[in-house]
């Protein structure tokens, strides 16, 4: 998996190698798409917005001579999961990034939010790993790249759902790392902290500025970060210096005062009852 080897295309003709991203439209996932064009990868992008997909495959088309697909997926819908799997038969590389939160007591949110959230979060990210690490195992290599969050160390009071998807996503990762030490196919769990990336738009967050401006990283870097980490088969990345003490946190404090600690942070300024 060290450079590109051209074999038999999946998405037609000869290519380099390929790897699918899911959440391509933004944020962290689209400048991962960025990262593996530049290093030699044909990229098949998963998202919901057409528009947006279509944009990001024009521009790595241009810049790096590699063949972008485009595949626009709803993956709350396993129908639409289903699709992705039969569009995208096998690949060397998969990046699950696709994911949201949702900000505020579990209780005010609407459940269908929720349960997307976990279909997104959880289910949609272990059905494509389980169906594409099968294939690589049968070639003998392939790279798996989850991204999960520093929220997965730590329950998480005012985001109680978002964050337990995370640390299954996490937990996740570290077993799959260990099921498939030694067969040519890696598993690596990418936790960043707070990125500027729109995620916290559509979550509803109003985090105080200070604890953004100390702990944002650029989501360009936190893809490069993750990719490397990705390539040299790591089980786990914190992208960060100061996010790098968080999983320390978890095991050295008592869980009450973890939670009095994580409340102050995203329970702040939360919409009222």
């Amino acid at each position: 998996m060290g450079g590109p080897e051209h074999r038999a295309g999946i998405l037609g003709g000869e290519m380099r190698p390929l790897a699918l991203v899911t959440g391509a439209s933004s944020g962290i996932g689209r400048e991962i798409a960025r990262h593996l064009a530049n290093g030699g990868y044909d990229v098949a992008l998963v998202a919901r917005r057409e528009g947006l997909l279509r944009e990001l495959a024009g521009e790595l088309e241009a810049e790096h001579g590699c063949k972008a697909e485009v595949v626009v997926a709803d993956l709350s819908d396993m129908s639409q999961v289903e699709n992705v799997k039969q569009v995208v038969e096998e690949v060397d590389v998969l990046v699950n990034n696709a994911g949201f939160g949702k900000w505020g007591v579990l209780t005010d949110q609407e459940e269908a939010s929720v349960e997307e959230m976990v279909d997104v979060n959880i289910r949609a990210l272990t059905t494509l790993t389980r169906h594409y690490a099968g294939k690589m195992l049968g070639r003998g290599k392939g790279r798996i790249l989850n991204v999960a969050s520093i929220a997965a160390f730590q329950p998480g009071p005012g985001m109680a759902a978002y964050c337990a998807t995370k640390s299954y996503v996490l937990s996740f990762s570290r077993s799959l790392h260990s099921e498939l030490k030694g067969t040519g196919v890696t598993v690596t769990c990418l936790c960043p902290g707070y990125v500027e990336t729109g995620f916290g738009e559509v979550a509803g967050m109003n985090l105080r500025g200070e604890i953004k401006s100390w702990s944002a990283i650029p989501a360009s870097r936190v893809a490069s970060i993750g990719v490397k980490a990705m390539e040299r088969g790591r089980r786990e990345v914190i992208p960060g210096l100061l996010n790098k003490p968080v999983p320390l946190f978890g095991r050295m404090l008592p869980v009450r005062l973890q939670l009095a600690i994580v409340r102050v942070v995203l329970m702040v300024g939360r919409p009222s009852r």
